[in-house]
């Protein structure tokens, strides 16, 4: 396939384009910053610089590429870790998933492409019985950054998953670990999976042609994962 891959710089979309490359198919690997592109360029990627704030361009490049899908793994966290910027992280993020994905939602549509897998959060569920499955409700009465994150993640999932003529999946990842995340094992992570097999749910996603929410975690008391590991054979040692 032809896949466009909006945000291949971050952790996850290095590992999905490792994996897709490795694959067989054409990645189309965008990102906002021109001095990236050589480095898509070695992993085996075409490289495509634009900015998922700027809808125009956005909208160009998706067109130009004529992907069969498009995969969302955009995040910003980059002040994540800076003292005192949590709450700024965590609104940049949710803008994100809130503008930035109405926007690529909006290119893909204009260049035909039905198809979108996206990245989501787990650990977002209203407070009730767990494990908890992919049909219980998200928790949307949260209030100050619990309730900033949930907004993010309830917006790009219903922009993915009930546009008229997208056939949409979300991705709802566990906390993430490995190589370019922070996290260097899963010690002290309540819902842990490695990065790479993070990558492996979205490019088996992609493959099998599903739509709906999956919790893509290790084994956990929080979040049913038994969906993810029978419709698409998930499981948690997948490596890239």
């Amino acid at each position: 396939m032809n896949i466009f891959l909006a945000g291949a710089t971050g952790a996850i979309g290095q590992a999905s384009l490792r994996i897709l490359v490795s694959r067989g198919h054409r990645v189309f690997a965008m990102t906002r910053r021109p001095d990236r592109t050589a480095d898509l360029s070695a992993a085996g990627a075409v490289a495509v610089v634009a900015d998922v704030f700027d809808p125009e361009t956005l909208r160009a490049a998706v067109g130009a590429a004529k992907p069969d899908a498009v995969l969302h793994q955009l995040t910003d966290l980059a002040r994540l870790r800076e003292p005192g910027k949590l709450a700024e992280a965590l609104r940049r993020n949710a803008e994100v998933r809130k503008t930035g994905t109405a926007h690529l939602v909006a290119a893909a549509l204009s260049a035909g492409v039905e198809r979108m897998v996206a990245q989501s959060i787990g650990w977002m569920y209203r407070p009730g019985k767990e494990p908890h499955g992919e049909e219980d409700p998200l928790d949307l009465r949260a209030s100050g950054i619990r309730g900033t994150t949930v907004d993010g993640v309830a917006t790009l999932e219903r922009l993915v998953l009930d546009t008229p003529g997208l056939q949409g999946c979300v991705l709802r990842y566990g906390r993430v670990y490995g190589p370019g995340t922070g996290n260097r094992d899963a010690s002290g992570l309540e819902l842990p999976v490695h990065v790479e097999a993070a990558a492996w749910a979205a490019v088996l996603a992609l493959e099998k042609r599903v739509v709906g929410a999956f919790n893509v975690a290790e084994l956990n008391g929080y979040a049913d994962t038994d969906k993810v590991r029978r419709t698409l054979g998930w499981h948690e040692s997948l490596r890239a």
